[in-house]
């Protein structure tokens, strides 16, 4: 297992994603990280706004490196958190597409799609994306025309 560059970890979903939040925290807290859990804290229905605009936010804002967000599709939280003009949130459902995000997009969030993925491969997307680094090169220069002037 590697030391994380990254201390800090924002995270947040809705409750179809809630089944398998806590296993991610306890993942992440094995490897050293600090979470920001913005929540849900139930499997009761919710709005995933109301969960994944903080989450953003305090990526925006520097209080977390990176960010992990949940819901039963992904594209939600993906949807949500790609308003902020500073994230870059990649919907993964396999562990090569989530170090691409990392390597290719500098993505700074995972959108996970837990209906579609087992718990599992959810932590092993997880995985593949916080060890992967961003590669910089050609690929600086088109995440560099990613944000709307």
């Amino acid at each position: 297992m590697t030391t994380p560059e990254m201390k800090t970890i924002a995270l947040g979903c809705d409750h179809a994603g809630y089944p398998y939040k806590q296993a991610i925290v306890d993942m992440l807290t094995a490897r050293g990280y600090q979470v920001l859990d913005f929540g849900t804290s139930s499997p009761d229905s919710v709005d995933y706004p109301d969960f994944i605009h903080p989450a953003a936010n305090a990526i925006e804002a520097g209080e977390a490196e990176l960010g992990i967000l949940l819901c039963g599709s992904g594209n939600g939280v993906a949807m949500t958190a790609n308003k902020h003009q500073g994230i870059r949130a990649a919907l993964c459902w396999t562990e090569e597409l989530a170090r691409l995000a990392r390597e290719h997009n500098d993505a700074n969030a995972l959108a996970l799609p837990v209906r579609f993925v087992s718990e599992a491969n959810a932590l092993t997307i997880v995985g593949a994306f916080l060890d992967a680094k961003f590669e910089g090169g050609r690929h600086a220069r088109r995440v560099g025309k990613i944000p709307c002037q």
